[in-house]
């Protein structure tokens, strides 16, 4: 069922284990619950890359990192975490799968919104004690502000994702971009998670290089510390005709601030992407594996996507779940180059030559 009443506690869990882009689309949830009523806590349950993205945000008052690669002794620090603080009031369990079973229940909420449970899957049904409403998929941001609905409170309009980077982190942006001042910067994401969403290492030397020459952008290397991302980041700096710089990091913070600081992003379904649209950078979606009109960035620069998913003459749908393996290759840099020009003329981004 849909409570669709307002919500009295004044301690509320959010649970979302998956990754970057999934936290980042939960934001907007927090900043609602808490303007709503100031004086609720908001406490989060994510993963520890994840987590960080939740650092210095002004909605949420407590993370607590839950490891399930641990097994036993993960639920037994997440129980103590939660024993450590007096139990919630609502729990909204965004998440689908399996592993948050154990979060949801220790939460101690008598409130459980989760999923819709055609969406879930692994018995999280059962755990839950209200869910949102159902149909067709949409949107990941459209899914989780789906629970503001559940719970009485007013969706915010426009969005706000807020995230905040500490004193510390400003200065470390200087300092990085301190040798770009007045040069236009492009990011480039060089990787994800799953290698099937990942485009072809070689693509991102012949687009560093037409950035550099044709463009005159400077180009920064992004991504963490995953082996695929650096293999790719060494081919690219391997090539001496191109002077890009690598800001690649096993720090979530660091990818932040790296982003915040260039004019422009290029990525594939990554954290990435995601950052970039929730700060206001401008960001070109290379998309083939996954469903763009689904996780790709939320109603803003769809006109700068490069979609290889959506067949010819299909319509562009969120409804439409499913991978669609190996279409990342028939994105081509002459693709990416189209939208960069674009970003130029429509965005701003950049001088034209």
């Amino acid at each position: 069922m849909i409570h669709a009443q307002p919500i009295e506690g004044d301690r509320v869990c959010i649970i979302l284990l998956s990754g970057i882009g999934d936290v980042v689309h939960g934001l907007p949830v927090a900043l609602a619950l808490k303007r709503d009523r100031p004086s609720r806590k908001i406490v989060w349950v994510a993963q520890p890359a994840p987590a960080q993205v939740l650092e210095h945000h002004p909605a949420v008052d407590e993370v607590i990192v839950f490891r399930p690669e641990k097994g036993l002794r993960g639920v037994y620090d997440l129980w103590r975490s939660f024993r450590a603080g007096p139990s919630c009031d609502l729990t909204l369990n965004m998440q689908r799968y399996a592993k948050s079973i154990f979060p949801a229940y220790l939460s101690g909420a008598p409130v459980r919104v989760g999923l819709a449970p055609s969406r879930t899957r692994d018995g999280v049904r059962f755990i839950n004690t209200e869910y949102t409403r159902g149909g067709k998929w949409r949107h990941t941001q459209d899914l989780f502000l789906e629970f503001l609905d559940a719970v009485g409170v007013e969706r915010p309009d426009p969005l706000e994702w807020a995230i905040t980077l500490s004193d510390e982190e400003e200065s470390a942006a200087e300092t990085f971009f301190s040798a770009s001042k007045g040069e236009t910067v492009v990011g480039l994401a060089l990787g994800t998670a799953h290698t099937a969403k990942d485009w072809p290492a070689d693509r991102y030397v012949s687009l560093t290089h037409a950035l550099e020459t044709e463009f005159g952008f400077e180009v920064v290397l992004l991504g963490g510390p995953g082996q695929a991302e650096r293999t790719t980041a060494r081919v690219v700096l391997n090539d001496r005709r191109i002077a890009a710089r690598s800001a690649l990091s096993s720090s979530v913070r660091q990818l932040i601030w790296s982003i915040r600081g260039c004019d422009l992003i290029i990525s594939p379904d990554t954290g990435a992407l995601h950052i970039a649209h929730a700060l206001g950078t401008p960001v070109i979606g290379l998309f083939g594996h996954t469903n763009p009109w689904r996780v790709g960035p939320y109603e803003k620069y769809h006109d700068l996507i490069v979609d290889r998913y959506t067949d010819p003459g299909e319509a562009r749908s969120p409804a439409h779940y499913c991978p669609r393996p190996g279409r990342m290759p028939e994105i081509t840099v002459t693709d990416v180059l189209e939208r960069v020009r674009l970003a130029r003329e429509r965005y701003g981004v950049g001088h034209p030559g």
